[in-house]
């Protein structure tokens, strides 16, 4: 079970049994805050907790709070701003790791349990929704995308508004089901990737034992990649096919898409001679230019493991940039 479905399973829990339970939710977040937006926790009048708002002092601290609040009869939802730095006039958290987060705390009401149910349900089979946190309640509407991942409104004060993409927010597709592949999706399944597999070999062996990814697709041809893989700036693509041949074909089939990352494996050889190739095909420089090759960062990678690695680590780079 990952965190994000452990966090809302003891608040799905504590309204069950009837025990006073609290979400404690990033809303916003900025620069180093070692707790981003969409990071959550959740307490209960019992002691239990799961997940995690970006710990040291300031979650402690605000643990503490929460237990607090539990054992008051009638408790409201409250924002705090925390910044991690101790020169700060106001609003210190106690960590010096700069930057600052907007923590909320939110007394879960027995209204919120149909919301909870329906989003515990989302994450579990892997389903997209909008999750809505307000002073007013919890809200939660599957298949809905909204026109942003993340959206904080804290004004006016006693009608803030927060609202977040639930699911998977990056999607990889993988190109190529061989030993790289395998130990990339090995990698990846624990991270904020849903990843889609494509092999023109079905009864390939490593495709086949490949239970990592979310969906794997066998293609008569890696062309039909074009119509396969959407353009999106949430659209991320890795190109390991079983050989020079495969990934040009690949390659030529998403260059002029508008992708987020486009990466492709090989030794430094080959890249240099199909870049050449494309270079005197008249592709456009800049297209060329968007293609990482070889794919990952250099840390002198040699087995499937290691380059994972090196691959998952520029993966993150990229997503994570600003």
């Amino acid at each position: 079970m990952n965190g994000a479905c452990a966090t809302w399973l003891l608040l799905s829990e504590s309204l069950r049994r009837g025990v006073p339970a609290m979400l404690l939710y990033v809303v916003q977040s900025q620069g180093s805050s070692p707790g981003r937006q969409g990071f959550a926790m959740s307490v209960d009048a019992h002691g239990a907790m799961q997940g995690s708002i970006g710990g040291g002092i300031m979650e402690h601290k605000l643990v503490q709070l929460a237990r607090e609040r539990l054992t008051q009869p009638s408790s409201m939802s409250s924002l705090h701003r925390q910044i991690h730095n101790k020169k700060a006039p106001q609003d210190q958290s106690g960590m010096i790791c700069s930057g600052e987060q907007t923590v909320l705390l939110y007394p879960v009401r027995q209204t919120d349990g149909t919301a909870i149910q329906q989003l515990l349900s989302a994450l579990q089979h892997e389903q997209t929704g909008t999750l809505t946190l307000t002073s007013g309640g919890i809200f939660f509407e599957a298949n809905k995308q909204p026109a942003q991942d993340y959206l904080f409104r804290p004004e006016p004060e006693d009608a803030w508004l927060y609202e977040e993409k639930i699911g998977h927010k990056h999607q990889l597709h993988l190109i190529g089901g061989g030993h790289c592949a395998l130990a990339l999706s090995r990698l990846l399944q624990s991270l904020d990737f849903r990843v889609h597999l494509y092999e023109d070999r079905p009864q390939l062996n490593t495709f086949l034992i490949n239970s990592f990814v979310h969906e794997k697709t066998t293609v008569a041809s890696y062309a039909d990649l074009r119509e396969l893989i959407p353009d999106g700036e949430d659209q991320y693509v890795v190109v390991m096919t079983v050989g020079y041949r495969t990934d040009d074909i690949a390659v030529r089939a998403l260059l002029g898409k508008k992708l987020r990352f486009l990466g492709l494996l090989g030794s430094q050889k080959k890249i240099e001679k199909m870049l050449a190739d494309y270079q005197a095909a008249g592709i456009p420089p800049e297209q060329l230019k968007r293609l990482h090759a070889p794919v990952g960062l250099l840390i002198n990678s040699q087995t499937p493991e290691e380059i994972a690695i090196s691959i998952a680590a520029q993966l993150i780079t990229v997503k994570n940039a600003k």
